[in-house]
């Protein structure tokens, strides 16, 4: 095959075949295909987009292209969930112990932050000792012991996919639905599992900001998965304002534990109920009012919480801290204080995202440390009614010249 022709193909509006995209990908992989003519050809799709069948084989290509994980040493049904992103979004640690003590097994290989977006990895490391990265073999005991294993992606997992999306992130081709599809599904589907929810966010604090593009994503995951024979559905869930009260990783934690612990109201516990009654109906559990029934008795027995501390200690954390939040270390603060009498009627979920990044708790640089203690505690929300002088956030950080 000739790469200025497929690049021309796909140029000019046509049809690439699973072989031809296979060569593409295999290429790049090698370091056959250069950079330029990879860039070249995700512009082309940029503007001509994909076929389902294109973008099922490009999602196939890229799985293929390293390791993928073996989880068929671990008995019952896996099912896995990913959200594509948002401001607060801390379900995974809440959502994966209730889903394994209701007896289905969560397999999950979480991400970094992202931008304005925070990342699941980052969240559970603000917990003393706790590992993220841990051996194939270690992972599946942990996962056969409590249900549940939450651990960063492996390094050679879908390679083509990471060499892609660097040079996306470089020539403006990143917003694009099918290579952003491919590119989250290509990792979905090498981590193994037999059913996969989607939580894809829509709003300010998102990749998606509008409803249309999220429901159009959301379709375009779904048919991937389908199409690779996972059992997979999608959930659009509001992200016009951040997630909960905690934005921040420890932070998050803490809010993940209490509501564990039964604090169950508001928006996250929502979203947080209805990931797991949809988690555990893919897994053929019950109809939605069984799972949800199941779900609320997993919190109100103490089930959850006690499959989220077995992860913690078999995964080297301290549990003492899951146990006692207030040991969690603290920050210097700074509050902000409502103006004027009034409703909220909006929060930019995005800036909100990047203030805490600013603050400290996410990266500017690729290579910047994290202070896990750093972030934003919301005190009021859209739609909430403020006196003037009320507390309307906390600013966390230990530079007190960044709460400037």
């Amino acid at each position: 095959m000739y790469m200025p022709e497929l690049i021309r193909k796909k140029r000019d509006g046509g049809e690439l075949t699973a072989e031809e995209i296979s060569y593409i990908i295999n290429g790049c992989v090698s370091g056959e295909v250069p950079d330029y003519q990879l860039s070249a050809f995700a512009m082309a799709v940029f503007f001509r987009g994909m076929t389902n069948a294109e973008t099922v084989a490009l999602t196939l290509a890229m799985r293929d292209s390293g390791d993928k994980a073996d989880l068929s040493g671990i008995s019952g049904v896996k099912v896995d969930k990913h959200s594509t992103g948002g401001v607060g979004d801390k379900t995974t640690l809440i959502v994966a112990p209730i889903v394994a003590a209701c007896g289905v097994k969560v397999a999950k290989m979480s991400g970094r932050g992202l931008g304005h977006t925070g990342g699941t990895v980052d969240k559970l490391e603000s917990i003393p000792g706790f590992r993220t990265s841990i051996s194939p073999q270690e992972m599946r005991e942990t996962v056969e012991t409590c249900g549940l294993s939450v651990t960063g992606q492996s390094g050679n997992m879908c390679p083509a996919d990471k060499k892609l999306y660097a040079l996306r992130d470089v020539t403006a081709t990143v917003d694009s639905i099918p290579l952003i599809a491919s590119s989250i599904m290509s990792k979905k589907l090498a981590d193994g599992s037999d059913c996969i929810l989607l939580d894809v966010k829509t709003g300010s604090g998102s990749f998606m900001k509008t409803l249309d593009d999220s429901r159009l994503l959301a379709r375009t995951m779904v048919d991937i998965g389908r199409g690779a024979g996972v059992r997979t559905a999608a959930l659009i869930t509001n992200m016009d304002s951040p997630l909960g009260s905690a934005v921040g990783n420890s932070l998050e934690v803490i809010e993940s534990v209490e509501i564990l612990k039964g604090k169950t109201s508001g928006d996250l516990w929502t979203v947080c109920r209805e990931l797991s009654c949809r988690m555990l109906m893919l897994a053929g559990i019950g109809d939605k009012d069984e799972c949800g029934r199941l779900v609320d008795e997993a919190v109100e027995s103490g089930e959850a919480l006690k499959r989220f501390e077995m992860m913690v200690k078999l995964q080297g954390g301290d549990v003492s801290y899951i146990e006692d939040t207030s040991k969690f270390r603290k920050a210097s603060f700074s509050r902000v204080y409502a103006p004027a009498d009034g409703y909220i009627t909006h929060m930019d979920s995005e800036k909100i995202g990047l203030i805490t990044v600013l603050l400290g708790a996410g990266r500017e640089k690729k290579d910047d440390d994290i202070n896990h203690a750093a972030g934003i505690i919301i005190a009021a929300k859209t739609g909430d009614f403020v006196k003037r002088g009320e507390l309307l956030a906390t600013l966390l950080a230990d530079d007190e010249s960044r709460l400037d």
